[in-house]
């Protein structure tokens, strides 16, 4: 039974690889963006001439806006690697300093604030276009949505500072804290 049992675990440790490949097409996806961002900094560029203040305006939110997303892939392509499939070894000079800090709870901390960050962005977007399609409707729902990604990251800011410190914690460091003063 017992080479049975090891050849269990070792088929379950090793099955950490099949997310992989999903690394890579995500990896896929950032190209992706990249053209979609050359593109639409291409175009943002050829009308700036004849753009108004808000026209600009949400020109640059829109760059923006892409540049969250990217960021949010990188997040999740270095953390979930690093996190679930392997350690990735890339020397030391290069490695940016989040990457060894970020576990599964600071993963989710980044991924909600970056959702809530581009969540904010439509949001403003839609408010700078009012005057061009007056749909209120539409920004009533921009916004209850941004509300509900906000709300969520809130809560799971809570749980995750209560996993860490516990529920009583911090009353309990502030009253030695106190006790040790003269």
């Amino acid at each position: 039974m017992n080479r049975l049992e090891y050849f269990i675990e070792t088929v379950i440790f090793n099955s950490r690889w099949i997310l992989a490949p999903f690394y890579l097409g995500l990896i896929v996806c950032l190209f992706l963006l990249l053209i979609h961002f050359v593109k639409q900094l291409f175009e943002f560029i050829v009308h700036i001439r004849t753009a108004e203040e808000a026209d600009v305006v949400l020109g640059v939110l829109g760059l923006i806006d892409v540049t969250f997303t990217a960021n949010l892939l990188i997040i999740v392509i270095f953390s979930g690697y690093e996190n679930f499939v392997s350690r990735i070894d890339a020397g030391e000079h290069d490695k940016p300093e989040w990457m060894a800090k970020v576990d599964f709870g600071g993963l989710k901390q980044k991924l909600m604030t970056s959702i809530v960050a581009i969540s904010a962005i439509q949001v403003l977007k839609a408010f700078m276009n009012l005057d061009k399609a007056a749909n209120t409707t539409v920004l009533m729902w921009l916004v209850g949505i941004h509300l509900v990604f906000l709300s969520s990251m809130l809560v799971l800011a809570i749980v995750d500072r209560l996993e860490t410190h516990g529920p009583g914690e911090s009353e309990v460091k502030s009253k030695a804290k106190a006790a040790q003063r003269p």
